[in-house]
């Protein structure tokens, strides 16, 4: 590896509850509070139904499939998911949503097999089982040896980053969620109360919140990454609130803006020579088979791979590595896939003066 070059491995959300957890060894009850849908089981039987038999129970490892050969081919230096399921054996569910998500803590195997080292939390579905729930992911996460980010026991946690060594100095991690994507105020984290580090929307004021916690923290040398979960689920449309407040981090100081809640990618950009992902898209899910929104082609995912000057923090490279999910695994996507996919990032991305090159099994973004 480069020793002059830092390489980070981001992930969109990794959602590895409901029917991903009833393929692992030990699944969680099946029961669901959905307003269609009332057993987690229905969820593997849709993609066995699309792609063929899912061989359960499968090794923790199985929902990442291909991704494992491709990381330990990169070796990036920090591996970070949007890990946006609770892992809890909590049954009390928030009765003021429809949807939940839960991996049973036994099940913790299916991170520590891809060798994950931070998670980012704040999003929209860490709470599903409760602050009890929440209590049992944060304990479950540290007892595997994982960083966390964005959600504690209280706020002065919550926004706290992870601090993960590297090759040259470290990486932290902040993690923010913002109310469009279906946090709910309640659920942000106060003096004496567990919860998430929230935000009301892309303001100059959230902005100037978020740098003030990285200045508090940062040294000299710190690469500062900050995980936003953010907007709605389909679209390729960037709202211009989301590039004035992921500007003004960059301008901050944050040398990486990692967006997600989208369930497919969205548009990025380089902004000062530093990277913009404005939605990484999903990358473990239970999707399959599930019908509407086929045009956005949820079932193509991307591994984010980005390489900077570990001195000056400007980015070298950005390569992302197309997959698709079959069974409930990822598989590498064919070739027509990937360049649809392609085309339509630089199709989306065209404002930004970004543009994706093919690069082997890979695209690369062009810089400078």
């Amino acid at each position: 590896m480069d020793s002059g070059a830092i390489t980070l491995f981001l992930a969109g959300d990794v959602m590895t509850g409901r029917g991903v957890d009833q393929i692992l060894p030990v699944p969680s009850g099946p029961r669901l509070h959905e307003p269609h849908v009332k057993d987690a089981r229905d969820y593997v039987a849709l993609a066995e139904a699309a792609n063929g038999p899912i061989p359960a129970p499968v090794e923790p490892a199985w929902p990442w499939g291909d991704a494992l050969r491709i990381l330990d081919e990169t070796a990036p230096d920090v591996r970070i998911i949007n890990l946006e399921t609770s892992v809890t054996v909590s049954s009390d569910y928030d009765r003021g949503k429809g949807i939940h998500y839960r991996m049973h803590p036994a099940n913790i195997g299916c991170l520590t097999a891809a060798r994950i080292d931070a998670c980012a939390l704040a999003n929209n579905h860490v709470l599903d089982f409760g602050r009890p729930g929440l209590a049992e992911t944060l304990a479950t996460l540290a007892a595997a040896g994982l960083g966390t980010a964005g959600a504690g026991r209280n706020a002065a946690q919550a926004w706290l980053p992870a601090t993960l060594p590297a090759a040259r100095g470290r990486v932290l991690l902040w993690s923010v969620g913002m109310e469009s994507s279906g946090v709910a105020p309640g659920n942000a984290a106060g003096p004496d109360r567990p919860g998430l580090a929230f935000l009301s929307g892309p303001s100059d004021e959230s902005a100037d919140l978020v740098l003030g916690w990285v200045q508090s923290v940062q040294q000299p040398g710190d690469l500062a990454v900050v995980s936003v979960h953010w907007g709605s689920n389909w679209g390729y449309a960037v709202p211009e609130a989301h590039v004035r407040f992921a500007h003004r981090l960059v301008d901050g100081g944050v040398d990486a803006v990692y967006g997600h809640s989208s369930h497919h990618p969205r548009p990025l950009e380089t902004y000062r020579g530093r990277p913009v992902l404005y939605g990484c898209g999903d990358l473990v899910n239970d999707y399959e088979g599930i019908r509407g929104y086929e045009q956005f082609r949820d079932d193509l995912r991307l591994l984010y791979f980005l390489t900077f000057d570990a001195r000056t923090h400007e980015l070298r490279g950005l390569r992302l590595v197309p997959l698709q999910a079959r069974r409930m695994r990822l598989q590498p996507a064919a070739v027509s896939d990937a360049e649809w996919l392609r085309g339509v990032l630089n199709d989306a991305g065209s404002r930004f003066g970004t543009r994706l090159d093919a690069a082997g099994d890979a695209m690369a973004v062009r810089l400078g």
